[in-house]
Order: C-alpha cells, then sequence, then structure tokens
C-alpha cells in the first residue's frame, strides 16, 4: 500500500509523533522514508537585506541538517531505509513539490496545537499540503510524540467517517485497506447535518430520506470491510458533524480517523472540506486525509 512515505520535520522537537508513526507504517509495508527539513527562503522579519537574511538563515540550515540526522539515525536502528534532505524554499511548496519528484504514496506531518482547554488548530504549512496534495496525507497532533514509541503504536480501532462523497469513498477505500493490514475494528459513521438541514422544522419524511442515505452510504462501505473479513460497526448519527465525528471517535477509542478531503461539506481546488478541516483542528487522534 506504501512504497514511499515522506516525513517533512521542521525541527523543532514536535516532530516526534509523526516521525514515530512513519517509521512504524514503514517497517509494516516495507516502505523507503524521505525525511525532508525545509528552510524557509524569506527567514526572518520583512525589511531584512541579503546578508541579514543569510546570518538567519544558516543556523536554520544547521539545525534542519541536524535534525534530519538523528532522524536517520534512529531509522538506522530501526532497519528502516531512509533518505534525507534539506532544501529553501517555501515549506508548503517544496513540500507537494518534493512528493511529486519522488512518487511519494503518504505524506506524514505533525499539527501543531494549543495546551490546556483550547482548540487544537493545524499549522498553515500542513493544512496547504493538505488542501493541494494528491497523496494521502497523516496528520499527527503534536501530543501523539509524548512518549510515542514506534513498537507501541496500535491501530485496533479505525474510525472511517464518511459524507457519500466521492472523496469519502476513496478515503473509505484506504482506511479499510490499513484495517486490514493491522487486523483492526472499524467503524463507520454518517452524520445527518441537523444545521444544514434544519431538522428541528423539517417533515420526518425528510428526515426519513436523510437517514436512510447516511445508512445506505455507511452499508456499501461494511459490505466491502466484512468481505475483507474485518469486523465492521456502522452508526448514523445526527448533530453538528465535526462535533458527532470527535465524539464518535472518543468514544470508540478510535486509533485512527480516515475521511475525504473533499466532501459535500467542502469544496475542491484548494480548499480544505469544513468538516475534515474543523476534525483535524479538534481531535487528539490521528486524522488519516484522502483526497
Amino acid at each position: 500500500m506504501y512504497s514511499t512515505i515522506l516525513v517533512p520535520v521542521d525541527g523543532s522537537g514536535g516532530d516526534d509523533g509523526a516521525v514515530s508513526r512513519t517509521f512504524e507504517f514503514a517497517r509494516r509495508f516495507g516502505a523507503a522514508v524521505h525525511v525532508l527539513h525545509v528552510v524557509d527562503a524569506e527567514p526572518g522579519p520583512a525589511g531584512l537585506d541579503r546578508t541579514q537574511r543569510e546570518r538567519v538563515r544558516r543556523p536554520l540550515e544547521k539545525r534542519g541538517r541536524q535534525a534530519t540526522a538523528r532522524i536517520a539515525d534512529r531509522a538506522a536502528e530501526l532497519g528502516v531505509d531512509a533518505t534525507r534532505t534539506v532544501r529553501d524554499g517555501t515549506p508548503s511548496r517544496t513540500i507537494l513539490e518534493y512528493a511529486d519528484e519522488h512518487d511519494v504514496d503518504l505524506i506524514v506531518m505533525g499539527t501543531h496545537g494549543r495546551t490546556g482547554p483550547e482548540r487544537v488548530r493545524l499549522g498553515s504549512t500542513t493544512e496547504r499540503v493538505i488542501t493541494r496534495t494528491d497523496s494521502p496525507v497523516l496528520a499527527v497532533p503534536v501530543a501523539d510524540g509524548d512518549g510515542t514509541d514506534v513498537d507501541s503504536i496500535e491501530y485496533d480501532r479505525v474510525v472511517i467517517a464518511t459524507d457519500g462523497s466521492d472523496a469519502a469513498e476513496r478515503a473509505a477505500e484506504r482506511g479499510l485497506e490499513t484495517a486490514e493490514a493491522y487486523d483492526s475494528a472499524v467503524y463507520v459513521a454518517y452524520v445527518v447535518d441537523a444545521t444544514t438541514y434544519e431538522l428541528a422544522d423539517a417533515p420526518r419524511s425528510i428526515v426519513g430520506l436523510l437517514k436512510d442515505g447516511g445508512r445506505n452510504a455507511v452499508e456499501s462501505i461494511a459490505t466491502e470491510g466484512r468481505d475483507r473479513g474485518l469486523s465492521v460497526g456502522i452508526d448514523v448519527l445526527r448533530g453538528v458533524p465535526h462535533d458527532e465525528i470527535v465524539e464518535y471517535a472518543d468514544g470508540v477509542g478510535g486509533d485512527l480517523v480516515v475521511m475525504g478531503t473533499r466532501g459535500r461539506g467542502g469544496a475542491a481546488g484548494g480548499f480544505l472540506g469544513s468538516t475534515t478541516a474543523r476534525v483535524l483542528r479538534r481531535t487528539p487522534h490521528p486524522i488519516l486525509t484522502v483526497g
């Protein structure tokens, strides 16, 4: 399923979870790993001249080389084939160009969040990559790196959130492939959007039709999963989609949430589906996004 995996790192130490999950996938699927650090082509505040920018850039490049070297050493200890690269450029654009050049099957990136009760937010680079790449992206919360050892990573429960769109179907296929590789239990959820359809005032017949549509969507995925010999549970929920998906994943103890990036709640062509974006910003679980 994966033969080449790219993990961009910023050298800050917040990439540990993403790196661990990269190595786990690499060992599971026999994939080669590419470790990339991008030195921003325009570092520092506006108004610096070329000499000043170079003075700012040099320690950033050094940090990147040290970070990628440490990760490559760790890969060697685990028996993972790893290539390390440091490039100058705009981070998101350089990551996308590198992924295309090396025919990458999966990109693994950290999501930089706030601590405490504040909601998790995506780093701008991660969000830009997710919205523009054709490759699946595994977004890993920074907190996932706290004590995450490669050998301790498990995917016992895979949650697939669907809205019946083409992107959701592609995501479901990748989610089932992942579950099959790990012999995971699968939980498939569809959320009837109570805000969009104003269901409080909608006739029962319309609500019933929406539920039937959701049931058909989850049943289709469940049938395919059971044909693969997987244990599959299904649920049709009602409420605010991103809230319901986050709560559902928490409730079933999901180890991985799989979602499409261009579903019915959003648009293609550079915009992240609104439900997927909100789940990414709020959940503590790794999210596998598929366009």
